[in-house]
């Protein structure tokens, strides 16, 4: 329940804001850059299972945590979600404080952009709570990562350089998808460390309307996640998990998003989908299971 009239209402004391598990339906590594990133290419989606934060106006700056990958978060001085916070009060020149409470519900550096998603919400939230309306929350975004642009967008994006340049796309039909992560914590940088072979950029450019799964079929037809082969060699469990997507009636696409190790199966029907997540679950209850779709348009809005 909001505290206030509306979402956008600057006298409202309260608001609930979904971040969106991100899912790179594939990533092309280029060159090493000066600044140390490499330029990427990507075509990233949103599915509809996530984190859940509920912000609330206060004269400090907090965060609490609950939810099942709580304790395997850092401690707030270390969040991403509590310095988005305190920094877009210092850029905006805001007095209040607030207090953050998140539901963390994505495992943590699994490739999904969970912290990058929760400090995008926390820009987007506090930019609804504080009345920022004139306020460009982009700059302060790039600055905080490279997921959280276009987690800020939490939309179809075609994404190039090292995450900050965005082509938003029209949404993608309704495509039924199981993720899923073998609980191993994969650090970025030793992925790209251990990245030798790479696609490159300009294999790909942006794809038109995407009507059907076949359509996504076709396109994604030359594609590969680069960093797919460096994380199976650093947790070899990450080609188990593919392997138990790939076997499922149904599964029309299974790659590993980002760096890994969260894996997405796409599947034709939602039946199929609710069915290979049930037996995944089955045979490996130490895996973390959840079927979802493809996130709608409005998937970052306050709820």
């Amino acid at each position: 329940m909001f505290a206030g009239r509306a979402p956008g209402d600057p006298s409202a004391d309260r608001i609930r804001i979904f971040a969106p598990a991100k899912i790179n339906l594939f990533l092309h590594a280029g060159e090493k850059r000066p600044d140390g990133y490499h330029n990427l290419e990507s075509l990233i989606v949103f599915a509809e299972v996530g984190d859940r934060i509920e912000l609330t106006r206060s004269g400090e700056f907090s965060l609490s945590v609950t939810g099942p990958f709580a304790s395997a978060l850092p401690g707030f001085v270390h969040n991403l979600a509590f310095q988005a916070a305190c920094e877009l009060g210092c850029r905006a020149g805001v007095q209040d404080g607030v207090s953050i409470a998140l539901e963390k519900n994505l495992p943590v550096a699994s490739g999904i952009g969970g912290g990058s998603a929760d400090a995008a919400a926390v820009l987007r939230g506090l930019k609804s709570l504080w009345g920022l309306t004139a306020f460009d929350l982009l700059p302060l975004a790039r600055d905080l990562g490279s997921d959280v642009p276009v987690c800020l967008l939490s939309r179809p994006c075609w994404v190039e350089g090292r995450g900050e340049i965005l082509t938003e796309l029209t949404p993608l039909p309704w495509l039924s998808m199981v993720l899923v992560n073998p609980g191993v914590a994969i650090p970025t940088a030793a992925v790209f460390g251990a990245l030798n072979a790479r696609s490159g950029t300009g294999r790909l450019r942006p794809p038109g309307a995407v009507e059907s799964l076949w359509d996504l079929i076709r396109y994604l037809g030359d594609a590969d996640n680069d960093l797919e082969g460096p994380a199976c060699e650093l947790a070899p469990v990450i080609q188990d998990v593919l392997n138990a997507l790939e076997q499922e009636p149904g599964c029309a696409i299974a790659a590993m998003s980002g760096s890994g190790g969260t894996c997405f199966g796409i599947f034709h029907e939602h039946e199929f989908a609710n069915g290979a997540a049930s037996r995944i679950a089955m045979d490996h209850s130490d895996w973390w299971v959840a079927p979802t779709r493809l996130a709608g348009p409005d998937a970052g809005k306050p709820i």
